[in-house]
């Protein structure tokens, strides 16, 4: 299609609405943008569509949606009445175009007789999955670009288990679509006309109701609450977002007294205008949050990002506020929520992914649970629940996160959960305040239990036309030539997950990995750590994860420390 994209401009401006054919008419002279917005179709993949918002066929705008929806119709139409009868449940964020995109697609699906709930307002991607099960639809839609910079939106497809769409079905979903002609191809009809037919629903409390009775229900210890809620200072950014009424609401019910929303990012802001990013995981994001927490004296803070699915944590310390990542978020809950069940069996698991901290090794160890690791992508923790569901040996779920802030402490949902999480955190640092600790003390009382583990994520970013091929050159390049040690670090074995195998260096031998195919290159560390290369699925960028393990704060902070310095040399 690269050859073509002057076609597809042409096209474009000749077929599309008035308001589309005025904004390609401002890129007539600009050879470079038109070929950027029409080189390719924006990709379907697992998570979906994301991209930037504009006119083209690389683009987010009601063209692609429909497009998108379209394909997704004709999946369902070829399951049969049954699956039309049950229809598609459909929410979405505070961003650009968000309610929008779910009524465009909500009146293509509506235009293919099939059957459509869609919520009253902006809510959360896991009250998405939540609806989906609760109303026992055939799949979802969660208009979205999670913790991306405004520029972007999203479209994320939802399975009937409420996962992400697997990678069969989404293939399935995707040969529809390439089916379908942009302008021509999609049925389409008015939102009104969609209502008077009945099929149709707008939906609100009816469903908000019990999946807020699922979130309060990850209480672990509703007497911690209870003594402590009127104690424990809160304060929340939901980064203008969608987490903003769910969370508030959920703290209020279960007692906390001294919540204290930031103002200015209480109110919806599709330009996300107090922050650079709407991310969690940036710590730039925060700095309204610390003068609030400064000024109430706040015991945390909690930001979740737009859609909040995910959440991000600091604690008071004596020298300040001290920023509780991803991991170190997922091990306090993890030890937590394993200490306070009292009847643990050993067929009872946590799940986690290949690039979050291997101190979940020892703490499911001591507890004696199982511990599952996956691709990241929470529809894959999801898949460890459907395949406990489907062959059960009587496991309960306990926990599930990945280290990009995402966790899930219930199966009422199958997607991370920022609602629930803050919940639990809340009721987390009530616990250790009611010891006299923080929730830094708590996490040296881990370290000092199962090992001093530190990791690190950050990302190389590829942008423009030839991104991908720099991406795939760059995998290749080290899949072809796996490194032996990085720096001083020596490196005990490979695991080429693409490829399927693990090599050891010591023995040479090589065993199979017992994985789907994904483009992830996996070095073991001696002395326990770990580093790993992985292209994001939703942004043009490599990720790069490492770990250390050891003897203290202080020597982790140091291993980890040069590890990063020689790995960018080897990247160089």
């Amino acid at each position: 299609m690269k050859k073509e994209y002057k076609k597809q401009y042409r096209e474009w401006c000749t077929l599309a609405d008035s308001v589309t054919k005025a904004e390609l008419a401002e890129i007539a002279d600009n050879e470079k943008e038109i070929e950027d917005r029409f080189y390719k179709h924006l990709e379907f993949g697992t998570a979906g569509l994301r991209g930037i918002l504009g006119a083209g066929t690389n683009r987010m705008n009601i063209y692609t949606v429909r497009r998108a929806t379209q394909g997704l119709a004709s999946y369902i139409l070829q399951k049969g009445e049954d699956a039309i009868k049950r229809g598609v449940a459909i929410s979405y964020d505070c961003r650009h175009y968000s309610e929008e995109f779910a009524w465009e697609a909500a009146c293509v699906l509506a235009a293919n007789g099939i059957h459509v709930y869609i919520y009253n307002e902006m809510q959360p991607t896991p009250a998405l999955s939540f609806a989906v099960r609760h109303l026992n639809t055939v799949s979802g839609i969660m208009i979205t670009a999670s913790h991306n910079p405004a520029k972007y939106n999203g479209y994320k497809v939802y399975g009937e288990d409420g996962a992400q769409m697997n990678t069969k079905d989404s293939a399935t979903v995707l040969s529809f679509i390439n089916e379908t002609d942009m302008f021509t191809g999609v049925k389409y009809t008015d939102a009104q006309t969609a209502k008077d037919s009945g099929l149709l629903r707008v939906i609100g409390e009816d469903v908000l109701l019990p999946y807020m009775d699922a979130v309060k229900a990850c209480i672990k210890n509703p007497a911690v609450i209870d003594e402590m809620k009127d104690d424990l200072k809160i304060v929340y950014t939901p980064f203008h977002g969608t987490g903003y009424k769910p969370v508030m609401r959920t703290l209020s019910e279960v007692g906390f007294s001294q919540v204290y929303p930031v103002p200015e990012q209480a109110v919806k802001d599709p330009d996300f205008s107090t922050v650079k990013s709407p991310n969690p995981e940036d710590p730039e994001g925060f700095y309204m949050a610390l003068d609030l927490a400064k000024e109430k004296d706040a015991d945390i803070i909690i930001g979740t990002d737009p859609d909040s699915d995910r959440i991000g944590v600091l604690c008071k310390t004596e020298s300040g506020y001290q920023i509780i990542n991803g991991n170190q978020t997922g091990v306090l809950l993890t030890e937590y929520i394993l200490s306070q069940k009292k009847d643990l069996k050993p067929e009872d698991y946590i799940v986690s992914t290949v690039v979050s901290t291997n101190m979940l090794t020892p703490i499911t160890k001591a507890y004696g649970v199982k511990l599952y690791q996956v691709y990241t992508g929470f529809k894959f923790i999801a898949g460890v629940i459907k395949d406990h569901e489907q062959n059960p040996d009587g496991g309960e779920y306990l926990f599930g996160f990945e280290e990009s802030y995402g966790y899930l402490p219930g199966t009422y949902a199958r997607d991370k959960d920022a609602v629930s999480a803050a919940l639990l955190v809340c009721e987390v640092a009530a616990f250790y305040k009611k010891q006299g600790k923080t929730l830094s003390d708590a996490l040296t009382d881990i370290y000092e239990k199962y090992g001093y583990f530190l990791e690190n994520t950050e990302s190389i970013y590829m942008e423009g036309i030839d991104g991908m091929e720099k991406m795939s050159a760059l995998m290749k390049k080290v899949a072809e030539n796996p490194f032996r040690n990085i720096g001083d670090v020596q490196i005990t074995a490979f695991r080429n997950y693409k490829e399927g195998f693990r090599l050891d260096y010591a023995t040479g031998k090589k065993e199979a990995l017992n994985y789907e195919p994904s483009n992830v290159l996996y070095f073991e560390l001696s002395g326990g750590g770990f580093f790993i290369l992985r292209p994001s699925g939703t942004e043009p960028k490599i990720k790069l994860y490492s770990s250390v393990v050891g003897t203290s704060y202080d020597d982790s902070q140091k291993k980890l420390d040069e590890l990063k310095k020689a790995y960018k040399e080897l990247l160089v």
